[in-house]
């Protein structure tokens, strides 16, 4: 493992922009300032104020343990815009955090958002994009992320499907629940894609998919990808006339 390099700079002479305040926590210790992703050399710069000093530092990706970085500012206004369906007020706002944020905790959140936010719109290339962009620096966001099922949503609607197998294939081996139970939902969507709205298609994506994630992924963690499965169920109930079990199995996705 490579270590922590730094250098003493004099304040004045310090010319770099920082935009993100955050604590990164390494294998040597732990350093609090405004930090920046290097794509190039794959390391974190850090720059700390010790007087009228400032510290450089560079710590590489691999010897990071955490990083603790603020919500940005509006996050919470633009989750909640794309939640509503207002996803085309919150492209901007989402947009700009995911370039500032760029890998700094939440440009994968805000990703999975302003993904949402251009798949309803119908503009799933754009989506794509925007998804891509983030995974060339996090490979392993493809398939264990908060962006992974709003990629896989671009994906299998232009017709990605080796991609889009390939991404699941590797959620179910990562032994993350979370990761597991988002790839089943996700086989359930596929089903349903490639069913022409037929009744057995929608029989199939119901038990082998929705309702084994509702009935099998109990645990804290795939809270979401459970109450997601839910509701898909629910949408598939109602396609085949069975709107007390439908409307059930919202309400119990509402609980969660």
């Amino acid at each position: 493992m490579n270590k922590l390099a730094m250098a003493a700079l004099v304040a004045l002479a310090a010319s770099s922009s920082w935009a993100i305040n955050g604590t990164i926590k390494g294998e040597k210790g732990m350093w609090t300032g405004d930090i920046k992703w290097q794509s190039r050399s794959k390391t974190y710069a850090i720059s700390i104020k010790k007087g009228n000093t400032v510290v450089s530092a560079e710590c590489p990706l691999d010897n990071v343990e955490r990083i603790d970085i603020d919500k940005p500012a509006g996050f919470d206004k633009a989750v909640e815009l794309v939640t509503r369906g207002q996803g085309a007020s919150a492209i901007a706002s989402l947009t700009k955090i995911v370039q500032d944020y760029k890998m700094l905790v939440w440009d994968k959140p805000a990703g999975r958002y302003l993904v949402e936010a251009y798949l309803a719109a119908g503009n799933a290339q754009k989506a794509y994009e925007i998804a891509s962009g983030i995974i060339s620096e996090d490979k392993s966001a493809a398939w264990s992320s908060d962006l992974a099922p709003a990629y896989w949503q671009a994906l299998l609607k232009l017709n990605k499907t080796t991609q889009l197998e390939n991404c699941l294939k590797k959620a179910a081996a990562t032994g993350d629940r979370a990761s597991s139970a988002s790839a089943l939902v996700m086989r359930g969507d596929v089903i349903v894609a490639n069913g022409a709205d037929s009744p057995e298609s929608y029989r199939q994506a119901l038990t082998d998919s929705y309702l084994r994630v509702a009935l099998m992924y109990t645990d804290e963690p795939c809270r979401e990808a459970r109450a997601t499965a839910m509701r898909k169920a629910a949408t598939c109930f109602d396609k085949l006339g069975m709107a007390a079990r439908a409307e059930a199995m919202r309400t119990q996705a509402g609980t969660l």
